[in-house]
């Protein structure tokens, strides 16, 4: 029964959490009584049995337990007595059936990222409670200190309460402006999901369906070229999710990959929303990045990818969005289609900017150059500079693997 529960916490709870948030209208007054109704669950589901729908009996259970927590504050708050008998009311059946808790989700987003609240706050919020990262793996991709990033959610939950912003989806006209941090939100949270940042797993498949999910509702919300984009660069990365880990859980590259494990149907997918979104007018970089998603989707082998047509798609997704990452893999890119000694200098040349300095990918990536090139004592130190920088277990072991094949 303790596996059935916990497999229901890890498939509801984030769904009872956004409808709780819609009820009490206070991130932590919910994240208490959905706490609290697991508790009951664990209590009462081995001998009454589990409900015909656990979503609505989780819903309701935290709502009570809301109330009855608020009716024992209120001996000296009269505000919160007030609060307990406007949530005690009896339309509760309707609040929380399958259609109005999905809505709950997109709700929450567009809560967590409202502009009245800064984009690092937006960020953090929405993984904290749309997704169920923990405070631990959000500062760990961030780079920052634990307490620093939980009094960053902190502020954006009393920012929520204290401005009063509503748990709405935006009008039609007020989307265009909201979509951005939204996008990029659901992004963070399939790279969480690509590459566990934590654990023993490369790839947590619960929060790329999620992921996936979100972009689906988004895309019926607003056909917008860059919310298709996003679609299609995570369904045809995710469509490799079977063949990126080998037998035993290591890490497999690209290049390594058995590709009749690709999941071809989600590739089909993938390709048919880039060539829509490519016919709608506006390209913006998901759309640029889902297209070099779907060359590599389109090679049947690694020696038949288009390298050459990569480069030229990085070289364009660079001017639009300047980051170093991106010109980190254009780095790669570069590598792959005029050799490695091309790669390293470009790779060598963003080091040498004091960026990235701290990104394990960065420095992977220029390990396996290294050793292409037979530089093994650099090699070797560049495989230990990205060991300490990984957390993830699979990670590990493929870096340590490398180190032992020097």
């Amino acid at each position: 029964m303790r596996d059935r529960i916990d497999a229901i916490y890890r498939s509801e709870s984030r769904r009872v959490l956004a409808t709780l948030i819609r009820l009490l209208r206070d991130f932590d007054l919910a994240e208490e009584a959905l706490h609290d109704a697991f508790v009951a669950a664990f209590e009462r589901w081995p001998a009454e049995g589990i409900p015909e729908s656990p979503r609505a009996w989780l819903v309701s259970a935290g709502r009570f337990r809301a109330i009855d927590h608020l009716r024992r504050r209120a001996t000296w708050n009269a505000k919160l007595a007030e609060v307990a008998r406007e949530l005690d009311r009896p339309e509760l059946p309707a609040d929380v059936d399958d259609e109005a808790v999905e809505d709950d989700r997109l709700r929450l987003i567009f809560t967590c990222c409202h502009p009245a609240l800064a984009p690092d706050a937006q960020v953090a919020l929405t993984l904290r409670t749309v997704c169920g990262l923990t405070t631990e793996e959000i500062a760990h991709a961030y780079l920052l200190p634990v307490p620093t990033l939980a009094q960053r959610i902190v502020r954006a939950k009393n920012k929520i309460r204290d401005a009063r912003i509503p748990y709405t989806v935006p009008v039609r006209a007020e989307l265009p402006e909201r979509l951005n941090a939204v996008l990029h939100v659901i992004y963070l949270v399939f790279n969480e999901a690509y590459a566990a940042t934590f654990g023993t797993e490369l790839t947590r498949s619960d929060l790329s369906k999620e992921a996936i999910r979100l972009g689906r509702l988004l895309l019926e919300l607003l056909d917008d070229a860059e919310v298709r984009g996003l679609l299609a660069l995570m369904l045809l990365h995710d469509a490799r999710r079977a063949s990126r880990t080998g037998p035993g859980g290591d890490v497999v590259l690209l290049a390594d990959q058995d590709r009749s494990l690709w999941d071809r149907e989600q590739i089909a997918e993938g390709l048919g929303h880039v060539q829509r979104a490519l016919g709608q007018g506006r390209i913006g970089s998901f759309v640029l990045q889902a297209t070099i998603a779907a060359v590599h989707a389109e090679a049947r082998s690694a020696e038949e990818t288009d390298w050459e047509q990569i480069v030229a798609l990085y070289n364009i997704l660079i001017r639009m969005t300047p980051t170093p990452v991106v010109d980190l893999n254009r780095g790669v890119a570069r590598a792959m289609a005029s050799g490695p000694e091309v790669g390293l200098a470009h790779i060598d040349a963003i080091l040498a900017q004091g960026v990235l300095q701290d990104y394990q990918l960065a420095h992977s990536a220029r390990a396996e150059l290294l050793r292409r090139l037979g530089r093994i004592d650099d090699a070797r130190a560049a495989y230990e500079r990205a060991l300490a920088l990984t957390t993830a277990e699979p990670g590990r072991r493929f870096i340590q693997g490398r180190l032992d094949n020097l």
